[in-house]
């Protein structure tokens, strides 16, 4: 039987609902800022608003270790109010335009009033068989206004945010469903590490927490990497499967593991630490499967920044993500949360010398 606690489920589901878009994303940064405060130190954060809990060696001069997460998820904001009651919206992430028809979103507005709505479709009986997909810039999304002015009585406005309208639900004892899974697992394992590791001495300070607005092109890292300035950094993000046909080559399958993930378009794995995670897997018997992806990590800024940072990203994959729903093992997320705490307490000053390349 899989061990996860109620605790953990709890967890998975506030951050999961929680409304978070790139540019947007002070939902989380709150439930993260009050949810490390007993496991850390203190609490420091950039001006871009990403958010991180350091634990303090006792050892003087320690290396510092980065695990970088993102709290943002993929959304929209509102572009346009139409006479007819009906809102206009702009992607904040990448997404595709197929599976947003019909779909309900939740609107938040600026001063924190919340709507759901409808993405309207055509339905077959006025169809005429000429109609081809519908771009995003051409959706409408009903609120259930009236018109113009009844979308500005509630409270609407231009740039106000839209995210999927997902409640967390357990499908069987392994497999969740939910939104934003990429990348509130990351948020998640970081802060279960920091409760997992709160009485270990670790020989490194360990810095846990949050970018900003990775989903629109990794812009947060950059800053909180100026800020803490890493001598070895684990990215953990959430990566999508394409297993619904079988384990296809390196894309990923539920129930197998933390992702070895040595290649995506913005980070080639180095070969020592590629070595180091797998002697780590297999000498504590971690399940785990390699990976490449096809799309990129807030890795792909760290591992560049500065004069280089040796960095590994210990990821799950998930079905479906950038949708308004995905589909993950719980298993998975075990198998990550393993690693981490390993790599934690293994890694020491030497061991990140013989990462670098200097």
């Amino acid at each position: 039987m899989t061990q996860i606690g109620q605790e953990t489920i709890n967890r998975m589901r506030t951050l999961t609902e929680l409304h978070a878009v790139p540019g947007f994303e002070g939902e989380a940064r709150e439930y993260l800022k009050e949810q490390m405060k007993p496991f850390v130190d203190e609490i420091i954060g950039d001006n871009m608003g990403s958010i991180y809990g350091v634990k303090k060696s006792k050892k003087e001069n320690a290396p510092k270790v980065l695990v970088a997460a993102h709290m943002d998820e993929i959304g929209f904001m509102v572009t346009e109010m139409t006479k007819e009651g009906m809102l206009k919206f702009t992607p904040l992430g990448g997404v595709s335009s197929d599976v947003w028809l019909s779909q309900t979103l939740q609107l938040k507005t600026r001063d924190n009033q919340y709507y759901n709505g409808v993405v309207g479709s055509i339905p077959k009986h006025f169809r005429t068989g000429k109609e081809s997909g519908v771009a995003i810039e051409d959706m409408l999304l009903d609120v259930g206004a009236e018109n113009m002015q009844q979308l500005k009585d509630m409270g609407i406005n231009i740039g106000d945010t839209i995210v999927p309208r997902t409640n967390l639900e357990q499908l069987t004892e392994n497999r969740i469903l939910a939104k934003a899974w990429d990348n509130r697992y990351g948020c998640l394992v970081g802060l279960e590490l920091l409760e997992a590791v709160k009485d270990i001495d670790l020989d490194v300070d360990l810095y846990v927490g949050a970018n900003v607005q990775e989903e629109v092109g990794l812009r947060g890292a950059s800053a909180s990497v100026n800020l803490i300035e890493p001598d070895l950094a684990l990215v953990v993000d959430c990566s999508p499967a394409n297993d619904m046909k079988g384990h296809i080559g390196l894309s990923g399958a539920l129930g197998e593991g933390v992702l070895i993930r040595i290649l995506d378009r913005t980070m080639i794995l180095s070969e020592r630490m590629r070595d180091y995670l797998i002697n780590i897997v297999e000498e504590k018997d971690i399940n785990h499967q390699y990976f490449q992806s096809p799309g990129g990590t807030d890795g792909g800024e760290i591992h560049k920044a500065l004069t280089g940072i040796p960095t590994a990203v210990i990821g799950v994959c998930a079905r479906y993500i950038h949708t308004s729903k995905a589909i993950y093992d719980v298993r998975d997320y075990l198998n990550a949360k393993q690693l981490l705490v390993e790599i934690v307490q293994d890694i020491n000053k030497e061991k990140i010398e013989h990462l670098k390349y200097n």
